[in-house]
């Protein structure tokens, strides 16, 4: 049976706002995306929801989040930056007597609750524990592409085939759960572990993630194997030798020669990017997410997101972990932007996180707009005025109403 949801505005993303809008609903599908009157005309026996004075949005996408973090709280930014709080996660976690099969279920389903809380719809999610994370994942109402984490480096490359096997792992894949790949980042992966990752996702058609260009220090550790990531490996992990290779120009420059930018990859972060870079990034296919807080969090320089956004680069907003940032709200994210860059439009924000995202997650086929034919994932916030979408990145409202596939969520 149709179903009709009317609102003070809709935005569809892929089309201008409607004002005094509906969309109707038939099964997992949009019916009709048009004026209320036009929609209560074509569907004369449908159900109706009023939403009043809101705005009907597809639903959120937050292509890169860390569930399994969601039980932590950012410290204190410790002396030494990104290089030194890796280092504290590390101690911490070899010191956690906790068992990872009680512990990542819990933290998995905890930031599954904040996400639809927060009117996030489908998230691109990495994971250490493929085998503990993606059950939750599937058992829930949320959409993911679960990317299986692979580390692989120095003394420890011995173990790259056991860990891209379970990342690969496609036993828990639902129609809602995609199975995807992340080799982890130049400094925690060799070369030969990102061909081996990306050769198996080019023979699957599995989508690929990595952390790319997130420090300096990373930039330095690909360059030249020195500085705080090579004595993070030499004296904390104890896994260093010094057949790890070199790429003295760099990661952004790697991931080039490796064929990651032309395979359209997710690339999270790209902090640090020279007009080189930007150059390589244009001429590929990958997509780039921004983390606003947690990049604020570390203290980086600013963003080059809309000079990639100039060079016709896809970019996304996403949150990030619990471990980095205050929580999952992704429309914070947005809301930071928005104080960093208010002369750019508010739907130009906005599409970073419908549109732009489903595209870094190679969902843009079915999600991120509102049209006919498409999921029928769609968030509710209130608000009114003439400018709605600018309206909720000027405070702290949070979602009304969530759909996925039709079927209303509960919101936590």
């Amino acid at each position: 049976m149709t179903r009709v949801v009317r609102a003070a505005w809709v935005a569809p993303m892929d089309a201008p706002p409607l004002r005094d809008g509906a969309v109707a609903i038939a099964g997992a599908r949009i019916a009709a995306v048009g004026s209320a009157a036009d929609l209560r005309r074509a569907f004369p026996g449908a159900a109706v929801t009023d939403l009043g004075d809101a705005v009907l949005l597809p639903g959120l996408i937050n292509p890169h989040v860390h569930l399994e973090l969601s039980d932590l709280a950012p410290p204190p930014l410790p002396a030494g930056g990104f290089a030194a709080w890796l280092r504290g996660m590390i101690t911490r976690a070899q010191a956690d007597p906790r068992d990872a099969a009680a512990v990542v279920p819990a933290a998995v389903a905890a930031g599954i609750a904040q996400c639809l809380r927060f009117g996030v719809t489908a998230v691109g999610d990495i994971t250490r524990h493929p085998h503990l994370s993606r059950p939750v994942l599937a058992a829930s109402a949320l959409r993911a592409v679960s990317y299986g984490e692979v580390q692989a480096l120095g003394g420890r490359r011995h173990l790259l085939d056991e860990r891209v096997a379970a990342a690969a792992d496609a036993a828990h894949a639902t129609p809602r759960l995609t199975i995807g790949l992340s080799p982890h980042a130049p400094y925690t992966v060799e070369p030969a572990g990102y061909a081996r990752c990306l050769a198996l996702a080019r023979a699957g058609g599995l989508p690929i993630a990595t952390h790319l260009a997130e420090t300096r220090d990373e930039i330095e550790f690909v360059a030249a194997r020195t500085g705080p990531f090579r004595d993070l490996w030499e004296n904390v992990l104890r896994a260093w030798d010094d057949a790890v290779p070199a790429h003295p120009a760099g990661p952004i420059d790697l991931a080039h020669a490796l064929g990651l930018l032309a395979h359209a990859a997710l690339l999270a972060h790209v902090n640090y990017c020279s007009d080189a870079d930007l150059d390589l990034l244009a001429a590929g296919r990958a997509s780039v997410v921004y983390c606003p807080r947690t990049h604020a969090y570390f203290g980086h320089p600013p963003h080059r997101w809309r000079d990639m956004l100039a060079r016709g680069v896809n970019v996304a907003v996403g949150t990030d972990a619990r471990a980095s940032s205050p929580d999952l709200n992704l429309v914070d994210d947005l809301r930071l932007l928005h104080r960093l860059a208010p002369e750019v439009p508010a739907a130009e924000l906005w599409a970073m996180a419908t549109t732009r995202a489903a595209a870094a997650l190679g969902l843009g086929a079915e999600r991120g707009s509102l049209a006919p034919g498409r999921a029928a994932d769609l968030v509710a916030f209130p608000a009114g005025g003439d400018d709605p979408l600018a309206t909720i990145l000027e405070d702290d409202r949070r979602p009304a109403a969530l759909w996925i596939d039709g079927v209303p969520v509960a919101l936590p």
